[in-house]
């Protein structure tokens, strides 16, 4: 790679071992991508390690290319981050199949309209939390995870100190989760 030089730096995924990825590999290398980053695990997964990879890997004015917009993302959250990381560093976005390209004026209005529509999702569920918390308080609740009981949890750290019970027997005897008991025992460390 020589700095001047801009790449089609592609990218395919399949969710499982079994499936091919030989279409999308194909349409990629016709498509005329350089370099192409490929693995075989859930898009529902945010660890993507070729992903990353092909994300660090292009620059600025290259143009990152994928067979179809749900092998890259399986929300619209996600395909907007990734958007808005390729926007940053000034990268063009192709979606081959979905006839997406943010180097025309309409691949540039189409992924403006799905950030504003994330956007919007963000806003209404924040607004529906404020709603539900502004109505629990005015039934004298509060919001959050409820206490845990003082009792049972210094029950537990004295089982946990005496090294005679395992996790999983004082939670059954006392309802305390393992977290829970690391977090008292590191807020009583700090204290």
């Amino acid at each position: 790679m020589f700095e001047g030089i801009l790449m089609k730096i592609g990218y395919a995924r399949v969710s499982t071992a079994d499936q091919s990825l030989d279409l999308q590999l194909d349409a990629l290398k016709e498509f005329g991508c350089e370099e192409i980053f490929q693995e075989k695990v859930s898009g529902a997964k945010d660890e993507r390690r070729e992903l990353a990879n092909a994300l660090r890997t292009v620059r600025r004015g290259d143009t990152f290319v994928v067979y179809k917009l749900d092998r890259l993302a399986r929300s619209t959250k996600k395909l907007i981050e990734i958007a808005e990381t390729l926007k940053v560093k000034e990268v063009e976005f192709v979606s081959i199949q979905d006839k997406v390209d943010t180097g025309t004026a309409a691949g540039k209005a189409m992924f403006g309209m799905l950030s504003v529509l994330a956007e919007f999702e963000r806003d209404i569920i924040r607004e529906r939390t404020m709603a539900g918390l502004k109505a629990a308080r005015s039934r004298g609740r509060k919001g959050g995870r409820p206490k845990k009981d003082q009792k049972k949890l210094d029950m537990a750290i004295a089982l946990y100190e005496s090294k005679q019970y395992t996790l999983q027997q004082i939670k059954e005897h006392t309802s305390v989760s393992p977290t829970s008991l690391y977090r008292e025992l590191e807020k009583r460390k700090e204290n």
